[in-house]
């Protein structure tokens, strides 16, 4: 089986970082927004839909990301956490699993970094992540780059992620779809989306992708 992980939400909690970056680019741009806003609902989809939200209009949105980018880059990135019990998960697939793969919105050149950072690349075979321009950061087209890049049949592969947008793109493919509970999206987001089998804590991935 070739196991498909993807990064904010699965892997590692980038919420310090996502939040205060966007914060600092909306005060940048003197956007104003509801004291109530949950930032935590972005977490999951491509960054440029986020920010065409929140400020209005692509224009903004793009002005956004070259400001959100360049504290991410050199702060928000490592203002992140491993999630407890995944380093160990990731020890128990890599003896069983054919490869095993990032696959994340988040642009790869950030997304391996954080890899780097905490080193878990030596349990990845490719970390696939979008394109700066905004390219590949829906997860459908995404894994369709992967399964092509790759060469392994959608039935022979799984893709684990928190929310739906993973499981979408996941099953677009007829790829088997793992919803994981310890990320962003709730537990009925990732059923309606289509997950086949949903995961409580890091030690379950094992057992719902292998059995």
């Amino acid at each position: 089986m070739n196991v498909l992980f993807d990064l904010d939400g699965t892997l590692t909690d980038p919420k310090l970082g996502f939040v205060r970056s966007i914060r600092f680019a909306l005060t940048k741009l003197d956007i104003k927004i509801e004291p109530n806003t949950n930032f935590e609902s972005y977490i999951g989809p491509p960054l440029h839909d986020t920010l065409r939200q929140l400020c209005g209009s692509d224009k903004s949105a793009e002005d956004a990301i070259s400001i959100f980018r360049e504290r991410y880059s050199e702060i928000g990135l490592f203002e992140n956490e491993l999630y407890e019990g995944i380093q160990e998960s990731l020890e128990r697939i890599l003896g069983t699993a054919k490869s095993i793969h990032v696959v994340t919105s988040k642009p790869t050149v950030f997304s391996r970094r954080i890899i780097e950072h905490f080193e878990l690349d030596k349990y990845f075979n490719v970390v696939f992540g979008s394109n700066l321009d905004g390219s590949l950061s829906d997860k459908t087209e995404l894994l369709n780059h992967v399964l092509e890049k790759q060469g392994f049949s959608p039935h022979d592969a799984v893709m684990i992620g928190d929310r739906r947008f993973d499981m979408i793109g996941a099953k677009n493919h007829g790829i088997r779809a793992l919803g994981v509970l310890w990320g962003y999206g709730s537990e009925e987001e990732l059923r309606e989306a289509g997950a086949d089998g949903i995961c409580s804590h890091p030690e379950d991935i094992y057992d719902q992708v292998f059995t």
